[in-house]
């Protein structure tokens, strides 16, 4: 579901840093300049990574978290079934695919709970953009583009978190996640499941830092508001006015079409749905 979206352009090549340093990163990408789903074709998603491996496949995972199985032979064999599983059905239609990462958990809070310290968290975030990088190469033939999401979660419940982060204390639990993603192939980084305003405004800031572009996608109610009660188009405007527009698009997940079709966002500088 795009709510919005504008021309992103990005430098690639320069990455900040924390405080005034800069530096410069050799990773190449294909398309973190230019977002080709920011134009007028289709493209295809994944269709709920952790959905599919607990209810049709039986896969245990622990916390909800789909990253562990990147150091698992079985669950990367399940992955890459996974992914070139869509990569085909996107070929068939003739159509782009946007691969995204398979790390919604792979942050310090839900890191932790599965054991993995700040160094395995940025160990399983780059391995999991090179599993795609690889699934990707497998699908150069199609000449259609599959640009690469690094994947980030929040922090806590995406559906009634039991915590609200300030804009500055997001940007700096979100901060490390996403500089990770920006010194590989990841094109772009995806927060999904965001239930209040300040959270998507300090992974949009932090992704600023670090010149990602950056895209939102709010959790909302069978009222089309977010869970915090806020409506979508006041959620959207709030976070555009903090990061002066910084965010390439707007999503909506895990929702009914009938829950948002009331929504207006034509006062938002929102281009339709798709």
């Amino acid at each position: 579901m795009l709510i919005r979206s504008r021309s992103w352009v990005a430098r690639r090549g320069v990455v900040s840093v924390a405080g005034a340093n800069r530096i410069q990163r050799q990773t190449m990408t294909l398309y973190r300049d230019a977002l080709p789903q920011l134009g007028r074709e289709v493209y295809l998603t994944d269709s709920g990574l952790e959905t599919e491996l607990i209810y049709n496949q039986g896969v245990d995972l622990q916390q909800f978290a789909a990253f562990p199985l990147l150091d698992e032979a079985e669950g990367m064999r399940r992955l890459r079934s996974y992914f070139a599983g869509h990569a085909a059905i996107a070929a068939q239609a003739d159509v782009g695919f946007v691969l995204e990462s398979v790390t919604w958990r792979a942050n310090a809070h839900w890191g932790a709970l599965l054991g993995y310290d700040t160094d395995a968290l940025d160990r399983v975030n780059r391995k999991a953009i090179d599993l795609l990088v690889d699934v990707r190469a497998g699908w150069a033939q199609t000449h259609r583009p599959h640009p690469i999401s690094g994947c980030v979660g929040p922090r806590d419940d995406g559906y009634a978190p039991a915590m609200l982060m300030t804009a500055h204390a997001a940007r700096a639990y979100h901060r490390p996640q996403i500089t990770t993603f920006a010194d590989t192939q990841a094109d772009l980084v995806t927060a999904m499941t965001l239930a209040y305003p300040d959270e998507a405004i300090g992974i949009a800031q932090a992704a600023r830092n670090v010149e990602m572009p950056v895209v939102l996608s709010f959790t909302v109610e069978t009222d089309g508001n977010l869970p915090d009660g806020s409506t979508l188009a006041a959620a959207i405007q709030t976070v555009d006015d903090a990061t002066d527009a910084y965010p390439a698009y707007y999503m909506i997940n895990c929702a009914h079409p009938t829950h948002f079709t009331p929504c207006d966002t034509r006062s938002h500088r929102t281009s339709g749905y798709v």
